[in-house]
């Protein structure tokens, strides 16, 4: 637990100080037309979503770090990928970003899935479907942005259905990885129910 609570607050902290680069630097050539003032106050939503989660559900220990640090983190390599300017630099980012960001995104849904108790078929099941629903609506943020007046985000028909692929397609493996790999053990958890 200690680690993964590193690894959270690594995540945190490193993503705070990629969009603080990213507002503070707007006119370097890989921010330039890409709305990163814009898009700074929701990557920090995923930084709330898990604690809030979490208390609404009534606070059940232990805390789920390895859930909030997957859902921050596909946020923290996308900001990542501007302030290295990979997204200029290689054509090839934004597909690999889209992918391997829905495998850790729906993974660490499917995991807070698991401590609902629910089996891992609906839980593969549901974190796959999210993913699926998750990218046709950050696709339809990204066209309003676009149609907003970001100049930089260059959409296309041909990579709009690349992305709703590539990233539903990671969202059923994260989800599947969670289910297999990484899936929460519950036989020490007494069903209050009964």
């Amino acid at each position: 637990m200690t680690a993964h609570r590193a690894i959270l607050w690594f995540v945190r902290i490193a993503l705070v100080v990629a969009l603080g680069v990213s507002v503070a630097f707007p006119d370097w050539e890989q921010f330039a037309g890409k709305g990163m003032a814009f898009r700074a106050p929701f990557y920090l939503l995923p930084v709330a979503v898990v604690p809030l989660v979490w208390k609404l559900r009534g606070s059940h220990q232990p805390y789920p770090y390895l859930v909030d640090a997957l859902v921050v983190a596909p946020f923290l390599l996308d900001t990542l990928g501007n302030v290295f300017n990979f997204y200029n630099n290689y054509n090839s980012t934004d597909d690999v970003l889209h992918f391997f960001n829905w495998v850790l995104l729906m993974g660490g849904v499917t995991l807070a899935l698991g401590r609902t108790g629910i089996g891992k078929l609906n839980a593969w099941s549901l974190g796959w479907g999210f993913g699926a629903l998750a990218i046709v609506w950050w696709e339809a943020a990204e066209f309003l942005v676009q149609e907003l007046g970001t100049a930089g985000l260059d959409l296309t028909y041909e990579d709009t259905v690349g992305d709703l692929l590539l990233s539903s397609t990671g969202g059923a493996v994260g989800a599947a990885l969670a289910v297999f790999f990484a899936w929460p053990d519950r036989s020490h958890v007494t069903d209050s129910t009964t």
